[in-house]
Formats: C-alpha cells, structure tokens, sequence
C-alpha cells in the first residue's frame, strides 16, 4: 500500500499578511493568514505551512499571535516557521498552536540545534527547510530567507539533517520559486531518493501536472504549493482528483 501523498499549501507571510512573490523577491498581497487557513482547511487540504518569511533577516522571533489565531481556526496540521532560533522558539510555537516547526537559517548556523531539539521533544515535530540554488551545476544552500548563500551543498546537507533527527525535508527550489513553470525535480529526485524521511516539494508549481510530475518523477512525499491555490487558480479539491485520476494516492 502506497503512502498517501499529501497536498499542502502555503502562506508566506509579511507584517501579518500573506504575500507571494517571484524569486524569493518581487511581492504581492494575497489576503489575510486567518481567512485563506480556514479557506484552505474547509477544501480538504492536508495540512498547512506558515512560513514568515522575514523573521530571519529582520532578526526578530516569528509573530504568535497571528500563528495562534490561524492555529485556532484550522483542524489540520499546521506547520509554521520563520525566525526559529533555538528550542524556546520552538516550545513557544508548539504552544501557541502549531503541530510541527520547521528551521532553516539557525540550523545551518548551528547543526546540533537539529539533535537538541529533536532529543527532547521528538522528530515528528520538526521540519528541516532547505532553500537552494543551482550554481555552476551545484545545489547550493540559502538561508536568511534566501538572501545569504553558504557553502553547503543541499544533497550533503539534506543527509545530515536526517542523521541529525530531521523528521522531514522541505525543499524549495529558489530558481523555480513563483515562476510557475514546475519544481525542479532534478534535486528533488536526487535527494528523495537518498533520504527515508519524507521530501516536501516547493518552488515551482504552475498547474497540476507539475504536482503530479513532482511526484512521479521527482519522487516527492507531498507538495507544496501557493500561487496557483491563493489567487484561484485551482482548489486543493481539483488538484487531489487531478492526481487520483493520474493514479495518485491521495488522501
């Protein structure tokens, strides 16, 4: 029996509103976190990730009270991220509401944060988001919401997370990011394939055969999307018969 693949949408989120942008840069509005959650829970979508997007750069903590009133108005998983430092962030939004953290810049920065807070309150609550880049035929990892390159390269990096107690990887291709012209799954595959926990596709998604190719050929758990769900394109009801009809199991 296949594991059911899961879709999940996103709201980038900017001084208490959702935005999306193209590259990691060019941003709009697209609506309050609270109605689009509810909007996205009452289609049927797996789960939510809350992502605030300038929390790192900005060096400030991620903002509960909007992560609490989300948390109070959706009955799927939520998982939020966005300027998580150490374990005391991630205490604070596990009790505010959220189901699982994801922390990418302060992993980096300092990989054992991974094995201390896993070791204490286990892996099932957190996400690993690895944002990288192709340079020079090269993954390379980004952080401080994609505006500092590191030296790390996203395959190796990926490896040690889970060896670190990751209990998932998102993986968000920062070229693909907003274009709409499908996720990269050159490295989705490579690091899918490499790994035994689950991948999180993100960057990319344009239509629904690019949810579908992100899991057939890029060999992903779930994916991801924003653009193509907030701005009505397509709801998470069509793009789970979409996937069923190709074969998918969804749930």
């Amino acid at each position: 029996m296949s594991v059911a693949k899961r879709i999940i949408p996103c709201l980038d989120v900017d001084k208490g509103r959702v935005v999306k942008g193209t590259n990691f840069i060019d941003i709009v509005d697209a609506g309050d976190p609270v109605e689009i959650a509810q909007k996205y829970d009452n289609e049927g979508a797996d789960e939510i990730t809350f992502l605030d997007i300038t929390a790192s750069h900005e060096g400030r903590n991620n903002i509960l009270s909007v992560v609490e009133k989300v948390a109070d108005e959706v009955f799927i998983p939520l998982t939020v991220g966005g300027g998580v430092k150490n374990f005391n962030d991630v205490r604070d939004l596990l009790s505010v509401g959220a189901d699982k953290v994801t922390i990418n810049t302060a992993a980096v920065s300092n990989p054992d944060m991974i094995n201390n807070v896993t070791d204490r309150i286990g892996r099932q609550c957190i996400v690993v988001a690895v944002d990288v880049k192709k340079i020079d035929n090269d993954y390379i990892v980004f952080t401080h919401g994609g505006r500092t390159q590191t030296t790390l390269k996203a395959y190796d990096w990926c490896l040690e997370c889970q060896k670190r107690g990751a209990g998932e990887i998102l993986l968000t291709s920062m070229d693909k990011d907003g274009t709409k012209d499908g996720f990269d799954v050159e490295i989705l595959s490579k690091i899918s394939n490499n790994v035994t926990i689950p991948v999180i596709a993100s960057g990319g998604a344009g239509n629904l055969d690019h949810l579908y190719q992100a899991i057939l050929k890029g060999n992903a758990d779930a994916v991801l999307a924003a653009s193509i769900f907030h701005f009505g394109e397509y709801t998470i009801c069509q793009a789970k018969e979409y996937l069923k009809a190709k074969g998918i199991s969804v749930r």
